[in-house]
């Protein structure tokens, strides 16, 4: 499943780019909030894991250390990259009418 999180982003930071330009200074601000919000996306999966083994050590022998917070939190890098060629297309549509009024 393509990261919905990724796509809006990169939808947003494509759509600055076609409609203001790289130029801009919104469009670095875009595309820093971008690649933040698809390496959180990525990171949840392994922060998952490492509490699980902090867990582990600390409460060993504990009720608690019995429960674990699932591991399938997050998307995988190939669902992040699926879900930045969603927002790129999205964007290329949706500012379709933007491109052809301004050439």
């Amino acid at each position: 499943m393509p990261s919905s999180h990724s796509a809006l982003c990169i939808a947003l930071t494509i759509s600055v780019a076609l409609c203001h330009g790289v130029a801009d200074s919104l469009f670095p601000v875009c595309l820093g909030f971008s690649l933040i919000v698809m390496y959180d996306a990525i990171g949840v999966s392994m922060q998952a894991l490492v509490l699980n083994l902090i867990i582990r050590d600390l409460f060993e022998g504990h009720p608690i250390s019995q429960g674990k917070l699932k591991e399938l939190l997050g998307h995988t890098p190939s669902q992040v990259l699926a879900g930045a060629l969603v927002g790129i297309v999205i964007a290329c549509f949706c500012c379709q009418r933007h491109l052809v009024s301004s050439a």
